[in-house]
């Protein structure tokens, strides 16, 4: 695959083979994803449960999400690309039907665990597929695409689903939400586009009877471990700016004083961290992505300082320093998504681009998460303005790796 068309220009990256069906299953996906997770919890609180339980419905789900993201690879190996895919989006989507059937938080918690299973296999394998479809040289523009791909569905139905479900109905959020289902023939063609480029759809046979599998396990162990090591450095920088992106999602509604100026703070954020996404990648294919890292680790640092400002005053919280600080978030926030995972995919190569995707989006998850308790306990003990500082400062804490990178760069 050239990437270029006939007479010599450049395709369009978004239809290279295999990228239309990738962005149909990311768009789907997503979707599915980001309706349910304002309201899921809401329909708890509607069944009765108060605030610790409603607290539970999204953490079940991001820890199932990140208990299966590490297993991804593994099932690629063993059952190929294809039955995957259609896992991950049947497990995504039917559950969200099922939230129908009973609000009481018991069942709202089995099925929000068996969404983040369903979301742990749609992120993994599509972020893989986005760089394993790509030409390497364009690698970073394919990732853009996927993560514009991504970005649209949370920026839409993100703020419109908890409206959604209390000015018309929960059942069309559920509804809304099993629009997984609908990719499956996209992820079916996916399947067939990356095991056709990869052979990732073959599972690997010993040859060589006993010893020779046992030696072999033991080489792939090491090659994992060494992986992991390489894998460190993106991983680490990319859990600063999503430990800070992750606390300014979960709590702007309660360290704001207007709730309109909320909305068009975190649209912003959302606006600027998908365009920031989406081009990054075309900088990193011409520039390398290494030297684009550190000064957003900074821009990203000085976005949350604002931030912590501009909500000192919980009743008068001044618009142009919020907006802006939120604008200087997102623009850290998405552009270092992208350029983390493109150093992660350089860092091991072809054959580890599967488990790359897995450390990278364990990676993600686990920064939002702690981004949102370590601001909670903060604001809990002290201030929602002293929290900010802290997320801040543990991104700036990355800065040292990010400057390594392009140092040995």
């Amino acid at each position: 695959m050239t990437g270029s068309s006939g007479d010599g220009r450049r395709a369009p990256v978004w239809r290279l083979p295999g990228m239309p069906s990738l962005v149909l299953v990311s768009l789907t996906g997503f979707a599915g994803y980001a309706a349910l997770l304002p309201v899921a919890p809401l329909w708890a609180v509607h069944g009765g449960a108060d605030e610790a339980g409603a607290g539970l419905v999204n953490t079940v789900l991001l820890l199932a999400t990140i208990a299966t993201q590490l297993t991804v690879p593994g099932a690629l190996r063993r059952f190929g690309w294809g039955p995957v895919l259609v896992a991950g989006l049947v497990l995504l989507g039917v559950p969200a039907l099922l939230y129908a059937a009973s609000d009481a938080l018991a069942p709202v918690l089995a099925l929000s665990a068996a969404r983040g299973v369903g979301f742990g296999v749609i992120t993994v394998t599509g972020s893989a597929a986005a760089a394993l479809l790509a030409p390497p040289g364009r690698r970073g523009e394919a990732i853009g695409v996927y993560g514009l791909a991504v970005a649209v569905p949370n920026l839409v139905l993100l703020p419109l689903g908890p409206w959604i479900a209390e000015s018309v109905s929960y059942g069309l959020v559920f509804l809304v939400s099993a629009g997984p289902l609908l990719g499956i023939p996209a992820a079916l063609g996916l399947g067939r586009a990356v095991a056709t480029h990869e052979g990732a759809g073959v599972v690997p046979q010993a040859t060589n009877g006993e010893a020779g599998a046992g030696s072999d396990r033991r080489g792939a162990r090491g090659r994992d471990w060494a992986a992991y090591r390489r894998l460190l450095a993106p991983t680490l920088v990319l859990l600063g700016v999503t430990l800070a992106g992750g606390a300014i999602l979960t709590f702007a509604p309660q360290m704001v004083s207007s709730p309109l100026l909320t909305t068009a703070g975190l649209f912003v954020m959302g606006l600027v961290a998908a365009l920031a996404r989406w081009r990054a990648g075309l900088l990193a294919d011409r520039h390398g992505a290494e030297r684009f890292t550190w000064p957003l680790v900074l821009v990203t640092a000085a976005g949350m300082a604002l931030a912590a400002w501009a909500v000192r005053h919980p009743d008068a919280t001044p618009a142009a320093a919020f907006l802006a600080a939120m604008a200087l978030v997102g623009l850290g926030y998405g552009a270092l998504q992208n350029l983390t995972l493109v150093m992660a995919f350089a860092s091991v190569g072809r054959d580890g681009h599967n488990l790359a995707s897995a450390v990278w989006n364990v990676g993600f998850d686990a920064g939002t998460a702690v981004g949102s308790v370590l601001v909670g306990v903060i604001a809990a003990r002290a201030s929602f303005p002293a929290g900010v500082l802290a997320a801040g400062a543990v991104t700036l804490l990355t800065l040292p790796l990010a400057v390594r990178s392009a140092r040995l760069r």
